[in-house]
């Protein structure tokens, strides 16, 4: 259990303010994340890291040379926004190009992905290697679909050591993808892990066994075994990382990583078993670790970690490393300290901006959106624990609480718009001040939703109920695009998809909007009702398919909790007459 914070919403930030003060010569708080204090020599590349917090030492714990330039973090268990990663990012560019390295997520790949695009936009040669070690998570011929775990730090220390001596971006993002394709991870769990203020695990293991194939987000193994004594344990943990080996690898870097409340001595004892199974099959252990490198807040967990050794990766990886909680060889020391980056609170990203000129129709659905923005808060305020009830089951819990910060930030926002603001500009503060603090794959599309629902809507002479048809398909369209899900898959589109087509076919029927948004409310509710019975095809669920089985997916029930209370604000409301 986490036992020390102060509000459970401030866990991320009032950590990072701590961890930025502890190590102050290494590191500078930037909003969204840390850079080193000692910026990058001009011209070399910039290692980018990130994820979700309540892993450390990752993310921030390897910013430093021979690693990362930068590190974005994210909520517990939950992506970066994509602001947070620009913000990072121009604070360590040294104009050599930009390298964002990190775990196969959803959230991560739509935030991160769509910040690689915006700097590359602004003419900065930014590139991706995703990580994708767990092999737990999908089979061998699925690899590319796999999730990082505590692998994720060979990359990191091999991309970094690159940049660190100079080579070029094409080199780094090359090296980067070779770490990443001759590493392999797998895990047990033990016992779950509890959010900041939570007061029971995001799952239970039966007493006398263990989980396989746990993730690092605090989703439950794949399937539950007995308990086994150390020796097994290392064969048990070996075993799917040997089965990938590469005919011509007899050198391999090895982790074995504590996920959070195993002790060391408990490590010792295991790594001990680890290294005499290894070198029984003829492999020769290179400059391993042992300890805690990927964790999952208190989770009771290992994980074994190998990356097939060839002489360029051998090179790397036993290169020099200095950062707060990884360190190799030895680094020169540089003058500490040359820039001190704010240690404040983050930046209110909500602000709306400029006030645009818009029609009396926008503004009037402007106020009709904020008390819809507010009866979608507040529906999920009924329902916070319930929806992450629902994401345990095959997630890390967080659903709940990732909506309500989302739908906070963005009532927020609408309320700080003047009163002159058109709806195209409201649902556009909405939906970045929602992506802003909520992060993940919820964060990411609802953003990317009201943000095409305002666009759509934009500020005409006068606004139909067709005009709001059409702009809720738009917005749908939007979130397949972003989130390449399609119905089916077990996921929000299986609720946003039929609202969609039924708002439109009620409207063209000839319904007003408000009986027609009744109807596609309880058509939403029954498409979210009908994912109980489906296996997620997307997501982070997939490897834990099974698990989801019989019960809905978080992501549909939400959008059709809120589309509910949407429905019933319009039909107790009176119409809006326009200014």
């Amino acid at each position: 259990m986490t036992r020390i914070f102060a509000d459970p919403d401030a866990f991320v930030s009032d950590a990072l303010r701590g961890f930025a003060r502890a190590h102050r010569d290494e590191i500078a708080l930037v909003d969204g994340g840390v850079v080193r204090a000692d910026p990058l020599d001009r011209g070399k590349v910039a290692v980018i890291i990130g994820g979700g917090s309540g892993h450390y030492p990752a993310f921030a714990g390897y910013v430093g040379p021979g690693l990362a330039a930068g590190a974005v973090c994210g909520n517990i268990f939950t992506s970066p926004s994509t602001a947070q990663a620009m913000r990072v990012a121009h604070a360590a560019d040294a104009g050599g190009g930009i390298l964002f390295t990190y775990g196969r997520y959803a959230g991560d790949i739509l935030h991160l992905g769509e910040a690689e695009r915006r700097l590359r936009a602004e003419g900065v040669d930014a590139r991706t290697v995703l990580i994708t070690d767990d092999v737990a998570s999908a089979p061998p011929e699925g690899r590319d679909e796999r999730r990082g775990i505590a692998g994720i730090v060979c990359v990191f220390h091999v991309a970094g050591a690159a940049a660190e001596r100079g080579d070029s971006i094409d080199e780094v993002e090359r090296l980067a993808a070779l770490a990443n394709s001759r590493t392999r991870s797998h895990g047990v769990a033990f016992a779950g892990c509890t959010l900041p203020g939570a007061d029971h695990p995001l799952f239970e293991v039966p007493e006398g066994q263990m989980s396989i194939g746990l993730g690092i987000h605090g989703e439950p193994g794949v399937r539950d075994v007995r308990l086994q004594p150390a020796p097994e344990l290392a064969v048990t943990l070996a075993a799917p990382l040997l089965a990938e080996r590469p005919a011509d690898s007899r050198r391999a870097a090895v982790i074995l990583n504590g996920l959070g409340s195993v002790k060391y001595e408990e490590l010792y004892v295991l790594f001990g078993y680890v290294v005499d199974h290894l070198e029984a099959q003829g492999i020769e252990v290179v400059d391993p670790e042992c300890g805690e490198f990927v964790t999952s807040l208190d989770m009771a967990g290992v994980s074994l970690t190998v990356m097939w050794l060839d002489d360029e990766l051998e090179e790397l990886w036993t290169a020099p490393a200095s950062s707060p909680a990884f360190r190799k060889g030895h680094v020169a020391t540089r003058s500490s300290g040359t820039r001190r980056l704010a240690e404040e609170a983050p930046v209110d990203a909500a602000e709306p901006g400029t006030v645009v000129e818009a029609t009396p129709a926008s503004r009037a659905a402007a106020r009709i959106a904020r008390r819809l923005l507010r009866a979608a808060r507040d529906t999920v305020v009924a329902h916070v624990d319930e929806l992450g009830e629902l994401d345990a089951v095959a997630g890390d819990g967080d659903h709940g609480i990732g909506m309500l910060r989302g739908l906070t930030a963005a009532v927020e926002a609408s309320g700080k718009a003047q009163e002159a603001t058109g709806v195209r500009e409201l649902l556009q503060a909405a939906g970045d001040a929602w992506s802003e603090v909520a992060g993940g794959t919820s964060g990411a599309l609802w953003g990317a939703a009201l943000a095409q629902l305002g666009a759509s809507l934009g500020s005409p002479e006068e606004l139909t109920a067709s005009d709001v048809a059409d702009a809720v398909t738009d917005a749908c369209t939007r979130v397949v695009e972003l989130g390449g899900a399609s119905p089916g898959d077990k996921t929000m589109l299986d609720a946003l998809s039929p609202y969609a087509e039924t708002l439109t076919e009620r409207v063209r029927a000839g319904a007003d909007l408000r009986s027609a948004s009744t109807d596609a409310a309880a058509a939403a509710r029954a498409g979210a009702d009908a994912t109980a019975p489906m296996t997620p095809r997307r997501g982070r669920a997939r490897p834990l398919a099974e698990r989801s089985i019989g019960h809905p997916d978080p992501g549909a029930t939400s959008f059709a909790l809120i589309v509910d209370a949407v429905a019933a604000v319009a039909a107790s409301d009176e119409p809006e007459e326009a200014e």
